[in-house]
């Protein structure tokens, strides 16, 4: 499919750059200096060239380009490019273009060999309008049955997120707007490929899935289009003769031969084209009298079976026409399941490069290997011929020995793309993922040195390429292939480390368990102990996120194992002891013992490590935080931010650290009523490849922050998004998501939506799943939000059970600062003498949060009417970035609100 711009004037490329920054029509008028009415008819326009439903998948159209620059139409990433003439197929091509648009699965089905791959490629470069959206092109045929996904988002240029499967992310891109991706040569795994189909189009019902197949797939819907041979005495024979002439310009051959030879061919473009290849050293005639003796026996005979044993003969009778070199080879060859460069077929096949690359050239000359051009010449083999090939391979008894060598070729290749200095693995992995996978899944289960590096390197890769859970399937296979049981324990201690940053913990618990099983037999104590160390740890400071409870009886069991197995001189394992210990110092989840955390933070400091000392400081902000030292919390926080450069993105091990400092981050500002702090730690998160572009938990954390600074529009637009895909998700406990919900129940009560703020505030009780007395420490900001949005509304019946609520004593309570401001100002517009009682109590929070101290200064103007602390408050506002609070402080001003209008606001 190939680029099709739309055609938009200046104008209108002005107005979806400004969509794409989801401005409503007033905006874009105020920007644009025109009419909102003609900004509607420029919508308009846009809408109907696109092709798309509605604004916000222009929106979404708008946000992949630069501002003022038209997308392109239709951009179908990974498609190949053909280098030869496409004959004939008008009738099929009609067909194909004619079901996409109504069908969500079209499949061009035919055998081996008939050229289905060819024409997909013609009515993918045609469909482009068609598809505004565009997609990818994947090739399956080097793809094995658990790797379907990884394949189509390395195609998308997409990645998994943390408690989200890469399907549900892959569906994401696609659902942007009309989104076409085809599935190549899904034959060899028919399941996997209907099942990931199946999945897709249920969650994108405007996208369209073309696959090219042997058998159908089976989904639902599915639309057939039957790809036969080539009509004899017309296509056929112009594919001869075209492929013959690019041979050999000089060929000429009797019509009469042609024709007979396309017809023991049955008409099989591959067939066809193999013969062809042939004929600039036999001619055609030639051709017919040497292709006699493979093809005689199915003269008379039509049919796919027949079709296929003619496909054979001719790739039989090519075979046997290659020199010895090309032979071996050519069999060779075969090891690889997709596209391969000339390094690789030195490693695999044995062969010196300069060899290699004169016979690649002489079997491409024969078209028994594809060459595919660019900034690295690779090689591959259409999976027809490879099969053939691996006959061959398996009949010269050169099986296990070239299957080492591709194994071992393997293991070095990803050992070095895992150690590349350009920060990840990039184009390239994605160029050689199939086929190391496709290598380490013919290696048979149990100890094996060479598999266990290629996985542990695969684990790293598939890691840095952000596809999670792969990586952590293959950290387990690294620990069943490990040579070693200390080697299984550190793989087991990886995997353990994937599972939790993508927020299983009760796996991430078990899978630590197994490593310290694994130390075990090794006799490491001190790798023992800090397995264990760190599965306790997990329990006492990440409980939001485990679906089980872990009693607080195994924490102390599983503590006292480890401090018996390792050495308490040893650096790491002091640190891992002293850090698990403070987190469990008692039954309370999130207690963390502060004298404990102290000396955890002195022993972690000894290892240099950063992952170490940032999890020992978050002891000391998490006791400060549930404690009221919001403003320490909010210190520490910065520390731990200043930790994380140190931090290798790339590994699993520091990831979960990585994502908790964000999170804490984000939340610890607010807490604190630095809003500017907030936005900047909000922006580093939504910068982080591996949490920002998460649907739901990077949200969770920005919301507050948002309405705090006023941008209410764009926190509803995160809400419904965090919504959204958190349900689709199933619904996993998402610590912090039950405080967004409540702000977006904020924004909406100042946006003057009373029925959605209460439909959101009902949301609360369905995604706190946190276990009390998480709950209990979230009810100082509901009051806040009732407080807030009364004073905004006038709505002053309830102002005294508010603020009663408001100074209701709770433990470990972060938001009190803003509940005691809101009541109390709520207080005062109702006239309530126990307000001006409950100053003190404000003015003692500003010390900790400064979001009170510019609303106490409202307070003080509306308690006496004092001009200075008014402009106080409006310059506090202003310093915090607070848009909202501040608009609506310089409506007190005098006169800026007409006489006789209230301006209780």
């Amino acid at each position: 499919m190939g680029e099709h711009h739309v055609e938009v004037s200046a104008r209108e490329a002005e107005v979806l750059a400004l969509l794409g920054l989801r401005l409503s029509n007033a905006q874009m008028a105020r920007r644009l200096n025109v009419s909102v009415r003609t900004v509607e008819g420029h919508v308009s326009s846009l809408l109907r060239k696109y092709g798309v439903a509605g604004r916000s998948a222009l929106a979404d159209l708008a946000e992949t380009v630069g501002d003022g620059v038209p997308p392109p139409l239709g951009r179908l990433a990974g498609l190949p490019r053909a280098r030869t003439s496409f004959i004939g197929r008008v009738a099929e091509r009609a067909a194909v273009l004619a079901a996409l648009p109504g069908g969500q699965l079209v499949t061009l089905l035919g055998p081996g060999g008939v050229g289905k791959t060819r024409l997909a490629i013609v009515v993918c470069d045609e469909a482009g309008s068609l598809f505004p959206f565009g997609g990818a092109f994947v090739d399956l045929a080097p793809v094995g049955a658990g790797f379907v996904a990884q394949a189509a988002a390395e195609a998308l240029g997409v990645s998994e997120r943390p408690q989200q499967p890469l399907e549900a992310t892959i569906a994401e891109r696609l659902a942007r707007g009309r989104s076409l991706l085809v599935l190549d040569n899904c034959e060899h795994l028919l399941d996997a490929a209907a099942d990931f189909a199946e999945r897709i189009l249920s969650a994108c019902p405007g996208s369209t899935i073309l696959a090219t197949s042997r058998e159908r797939l089976g989904v639902p819907g599915e639309r057939v289009v039957p790809i036969g041979p080539l009509p004899l005495d017309s296509d056929a024979e112009r594919l001869f003769t075209d492929r013959a002439l690019a041979a050999d310009p000089a060929h000429v051959a009797d019509p009469a031969v042609v024709a007979d030879l396309c017809a023991r061919l049955d008409g099989l473009p591959l067939a066809i084209e193999l013969a062809a290849a042939r004929s600039a050293s036999l001619g055609a005639a030639g051709l017919l009298t040497g292709l006699g003796d493979y093809l005689r026996l199915l003269a008379g005979g039509r049919g796919p079976t027949v079709r296929h044993r003619s496909l054979r003969g001719v790739i039989g009778w090519s075979h046997d026409l290659l020199g010895e070199e090309e032979r071996v080879l050519w069999r060779r060859l075969a090891a690889f399941t997709g596209s391969f460069d000339l390094a690789a077929v030195s490693a695999v096949c044995d062969v010196d490069p300069v060899t290699g690359a004169d016979v690649l050239g002489r079997l491409v000359d024969k078209s028994l290997v594809m060459h595919q051009r660019g900034p690295v010449s690779r090689w591959r083999m259409l999976a027809t011929i490879r099969a053939c090939a691996a006959e061959q391979l398996d009949l010269s008894g050169e099986r296990a020995e070239v299957g080492h060598r591709h194994l071992v070729w393997a293991a070095a290749t990803a050992a070095r793309l895992e150690n590349a200095p350009d920060g990840g693995p990039g184009e390239d992995f994605d160029a050689v993922g199939a086929e190391l996978r496709a290598a380490l899944s013919a290696v048979p289960p149990g100890p094996d040195p060479v598999s266990y590096r290629l996985a542990r390197s695969l684990s790293r890769l598939a890691y840095a390429r952000r596809f999670l859970r792969e990586s952590q399937g293959h950290y387990e296979r690294a620990a069943g292939q490990a040579p070693t049981a200390l080697d299984a324990a550190a793989a087991w201690r990886a995997a353990a480390d994937c599972a939790q940053v993508m927020h299983d913990t009760g796996d991430a618990f078990e899978l630590r368990l197994r490593s310290a099983a694994a130390a075990r037999t090794a006799g490491d104590g001190n790798a023992q102990a800090i397995a264990l160390a760190r599965a306790a740890e997990l329990v006492g400071r990440f409980p939001a996120t485990f679906r089980t409870e872990i009693p607080y009886e195994r924490l102390g069991a599983l503590l006292q194992e480890a401090a018996d197995a390792g050495d308490p001189a040893d650096p790491g394992v002091a640190a891992h002891l002293a850090c698990a210990a403070a987190w469990d110092a008692g039954p309370r989840k999130l207690a963390p013992d502060p004298a404990l955390g102290a000396l955890a933070v002195e022993a972690a400091t000894a290892t240099a490590d950063p992952v170490l000392i940032s999890g020992a400081l978050d002891v000391l902000r998490t006791a400060a935080a549930t404690s009221g030292r919001l403003r320490e919390a909010h210190r520490l926080s910065g520390e731990r931010l200043a930790l994380l450069p140190r931090m290798d993105p790339r590994d699993p091990y520091p990831a979960p650290e990585i994502d908790d400092v964000y999170s804490g981050a984000c939340a610890d500002a607010v807490a604190a009523g630095d809003l500017p702090a907030a936005v900047a730690a909000a922006h580093r998160l939504l910068a982080d490849d591996l949490l920002g572009r998460h649907p739901y938990l990077p949200a969770a954390k920005v919301i507050p922050v948002l309405v705090l600074t006023g941008d209410l529009q764009e926190a509803l637009r995160y809400a419904v998004t965090m919504w959204d895909s958190w349900q689709r998700a199933g619904g996993p406990p998402v610590f912090g998501m039950p405080a967004a919900v409540h702000f977006t129940s904020l924004a909406y009560g100042l946006l003057g939506d009373g029925e959605l703020s209460a439909r959101w505030r009902g949301r609360v009780g369905a995604v706190s799943g946190i276990p009390d007395p998480f709950q209990a420490q979230l009810s100082p900001l509901a009051c806040f939000v009732d407080a807030r949005i009364a004073v905004h509304t006038g709505e002053l019946a309830g102002a005294a059970d508010l603020l009663e609520r408001a100074f209701l004593d709770v433990p470990g309570a972060r938001y009190e600062p803003y509940a005691h401001a809101a009541a109390v100002e709520l207080a005062v517009i109702a006239g309530l003498p126990e307000a001006e009682k409950r100053l003190p109590e404000v003015e003692a929070d500003t010390e900790e949060n400064d979001w009170a101290g510019a609303c106490l200064q409202r307070i003080r103007w509306r308690l006496s009417g004092d001009a200075a602390a008014l402009e106080a408050s409006v310059r506090g506002w202003e310093r915090l970035g607070a848009r909202f609070e501040h608009a609506r402080t310089l409506l007190l001003r005098p006169g800026a609100v007409p006489e006789g209008v209230s301006r209780s606001w």
